[in-house]
């Protein structure tokens, strides 16, 4: 159906994997039945699973302008960001006075980031390479003897730390230098998550690297260059240590959050609980686990709910999450799988071969093919008019 005032209008806030592959989900499912706004500030799309391999001296992180996609996708950008959501009016205010009608609005505009240990190198992905630059360069001159990974009680995404640990020991090896490399995660085992199958080829290859690995076991940093293990794991000693920021919800003013920490708590369609015509995905969801894979079902599913809103003949499925990792050490990627069903993964996998059709390191539905268009290595139009 239309909305009240005109067309379909749905509005996406964010502008990261989750809101792009809503947009190309939407105008899979309803093409021009809806009309697509876009409200974030940002001027392109960065891909962020690439920028551990920046301060390793490899490929820098592809960006992307969001003017030619939302050409592309024919949706309006507002550069601008929200402010607060009137949900009975059906409106998004702004930080620049905007008053945004919606008849649908998606939520993907992220999380936000605070550091667990002030005693640690706490990464930010877009510094990851300014951040570690100095880091590289001792550790090839064998300047360190010491380097530790510490996942933090709350990282909703360790991955990340793995790739480091890996690609640090590696450099290490080339540059023949004796720096010892830890990791330390409260996980009962490597990225348990996905499943035994997966954690023991992880494993086994952190330990092929002669990575110390430290599992089941949380850790704060109160004093530089120690780490304190719990539950009465005792202490690390550590020249360099790196971690992550633990993730909070956003706190939308309007939007109320239910969930632990800020987040948002949906149903199995993407549906904000408590309201009719607001969604969610991506790491703004309350999920234990937030990744770009994951993230994109979720924007898959909530896009079938708004389109079948929309007035489209659909039935909506709703997410039933798989997932899925490419793990970098460097060298190679090591694909895993797992189903998600509690705390660890069933189906478990782990193979050097691609287990998804693109050759994006998320495996996002829409989203990969079209970035693998717009680097070149597909044709851009046959996705472009499979949209429409």
């Amino acid at each position: 159906m239309s909305g009240t005032h005109g067309p379909f209008e749905v509005l996406i806030v964010g502008a990261g994997v989750a809101a792009l592959e809503a947009a190309l989900a939407l105008r899979e499912h309803a093409g021009d039945q809806v009309q697509i706004s876009l409200l974030a500030p940002d001027s392109e799309f960065r891909y962020r699973p690439m920028l551990v391999g920046e301060p390793f001296g490899h490929a820098r992180a592809r960006g992307y302008p969001l003017a030619p996609i939302a050409r592309d996708l024919r949706l309006h950008h507002h550069v601008d960001r929200l402010r607060w959501v009137d949900t009975d009016a059906q409106q998004v205010h702004t930080e620049a006075g905007l008053a945004l009608r919606y008849d649908a609005l998606l939520l993907a505009h992220g999380a936000r980031t605070h550091a667990a240990m002030p005693h640690a190198l706490t990464l930010d992905p877009d510094r990851m390479d300014e951040q570690l630059h100095g880091l590289v360069q001792d550790l090839e001159a064998s300047w360190i003897r010491s380097l530790a990974f510490v996942v933090p009680a709350r990282a909703a995404w360790p991955l990340p730390l793995y790739e480091l640990a890996l690609m640090s020991a590696l450099r290490a090896y080339e540059c023949y230098s004796e720096t010892v490399v830890t990791l330390i995660t409260p996980e009962d085992s490597p990225l348990a998550i996905f499943g035994k199958a997966a954690s023991d080829a992880v494993g086994q290859l952190l330990t092929d690297r002669g990575i110390k690995t430290i599992s089941s076991a949380h850790a704060t940093v109160h004093t530089p260059g120690t780490i304190t293990l719990y539950p009465e794991l005792g202490q690390v000693r550590a020249e360099r240590i790196v971690t992550m920021p633990e993730l909070y919800g956003p706190a939308v003013p309007g939007i109320p959050h239910r969930g632990e920490h800020g987040f948002l708590s949906v149903d199995r369609h993407g549906r904000v609980i408590g309201l009719e015509r607001v969604f969610a995905a991506g790491d703004i969801v309350d999920s234990t686990v937030k990744t770009g894979g994951l993230a994109a079902q979720q924007a898959d599913a909530a896009a079938e709910s708004i389109a079948a809103l929309a007035g489209v003949p659909i039935e909506p499925r709703g997410l039933v999450s798989m997932l899925h990792a490419a793990l970098w050490d460097g060298e190679k990627y090591l694909y895993l799988q797992g189903r998600a069903t509690g705390a660890h993964g069933s189906s478990s996998k782990a193979t050097l071969t691609p287990l998804w059709p693109s050759t994006a390191k998320v495996n996002a539905r829409l989203l990969g093919p079209y970035l693998d268009a717009l680097d070149g290595r597909v044709d851009l139009l046959p996705l472009i008019a499979s949209a429409s």
